[in-house]
């Protein structure tokens, strides 16, 4: 994978996470003061939250994928050979990415009903098809990038690669 489509990757969803974070922490903030200080709570702020932790995990995943930062069970590899562990690691990026793509997928086809519907939150009646459009995108591109990961290994995913 180019460094610079890597860096592109890290800056937009780093800064799409970071800047949900953010909004949850200053909500938050506003929330407890609120409550503590007039007695009254910002209204809402409840669905807010979850719409904004949806932001944050789902452009996370390309993060955690793209890093190497995934949960791993590797108590076996020792005892594999070098040429077949990276063949597993190869055949574990190309599962991951056609699951991640057929829940892009499905996905996808929800927000849309989700939009044809008019589905909104209880409260504040946001509408919920364009954050599962965006959790759409984010699990495609997360499955993009295990794609660039098997066309162009990186050191810290597999064993005994060479970064170029």
């Amino acid at each position: 994978m180019t460094h610079r489509l890597k860096q592109l990757l890290d800056v937009l969803c780093s800064a799409l996470a970071a800047s949900a974070l953010f909004s949850i922490m200053v909500l938050t903030l506003i929330d407890v003061s609120g409550r503590k200080l007039i007695s009254t709570s910002v209204p809402g702020s409840l669905e807010l939250t979850e719409l904004l932790m949806v932001v944050v995990i789902f452009a996370g995943l390309p993060l955690v994928s793209l890093r190497g930062e995934h949960v791993v069970f590797d108590s076996l590899d020792p005892l594999l050979p070098r040429g077949l562990r990276r063949v597993q690691h190869a055949v574990v990026d190309l599962l991951c990415a056609l699951a991640l793509a057929g829940v892009a997928w499905l996905m996808w086809v929800k927000a849309g009903q989700m939009t044809e519907y008019g589905d909104t939150t209880s409260q504040l009646k946001i509408a919920q098809g364009p954050f599962v459009y965006l959790m759409s995108a984010l699990c495609g591109l997360t499955a993009l990038v295990h794609l660039l990961l098997l066309a162009a290994p990186a050191t810290h995913h597999h064993i005994g690669v060479e970064e170029t």
